[in-house]
């Protein structure tokens, strides 16, 4: 069991974009090892494998809540190939330690990746589900785009950041959605808060 040291916000390879894995190797298993050895370590629900400073387009996910229902997802080069629907999604991320804020997420994403071993696989999840959300946040972190990117209110989350004692928003990277952020504002439903 390798618990890897998680990469900060501010550190510039959280910037970068991954790497296409070429060939799941024994590197790249142990490396799936380790995110899911550091995910759980740490109360995480997915982890990128640019958050223990390895750029490649790997990540994991297990949004199980008790260790009897358990189900780790390992993504090897995905590609999102479908989204629709808005919704609002209250996110943290463990390259930010306490700091949560409101983002917004698409409802529903279709996902086509690798597993472990290499065999294609495609999941659809829908219903604004933690899943949904969890394959977006862990998706972005191998293009270099991290949670507050897609953050509703920029003050609002400036002020999270700062109480953390992390660095600001850089509006240099700020994702402008104004069809997600008008759909989630029609349906009060979906300014809550998951």
């Amino acid at each position: 069991m390798t618990v890897r040291k998680i990469v900060k916000y501010g550190t510039p390879s959280l910037r970068e974009k991954s790497k296409e894995v070429h060939k799941i190797s024994k590197k790249v298993q142990i490396l799936v090892d380790d995110l899911y050895d550091t995910m759980y370590a740490t109360n995480g629900v997915g982890l990128a494998a640019p958050q223990i400073g390895e750029n490649l387009r790997v990540f994991v996910i297990d949004v199980g809540t008790d260790p009897k229902t358990m189900n780790p997802i390992t993504f090897i080069n995905p590609k999102i190939i479908k989204k629709e629907g808005a919704i609002n999604s209250y996110e943290g991320c463990l390259s930010f330690p306490e700091a949560y804020t409101n983002v917004r997420r698409y409802k529903s994403v279709k996902i086509k990746a690798l597993d472990i071993k290499g065999k294609p696989f495609i999941l659809e999840v829908t219903d604004g589900s933690l899943l949904a959300r969890a394959i977006q946040h862990e998706f972005d972190h191998l293009d270099g785009i991290l949670f507050i990117d897609h953050c509703r209110n920029r003050f609002e989350t400036d002020k999270v950041l700062a109480e953390k004692g992390l660095g600001g928003v850089d509006s240099d990277y700020l994702i402008e959605e104004k069809e997600l952020e008008e759909e989630i504002q029609k349906n009060p439903q979906q300014e809550e808060n998951n």
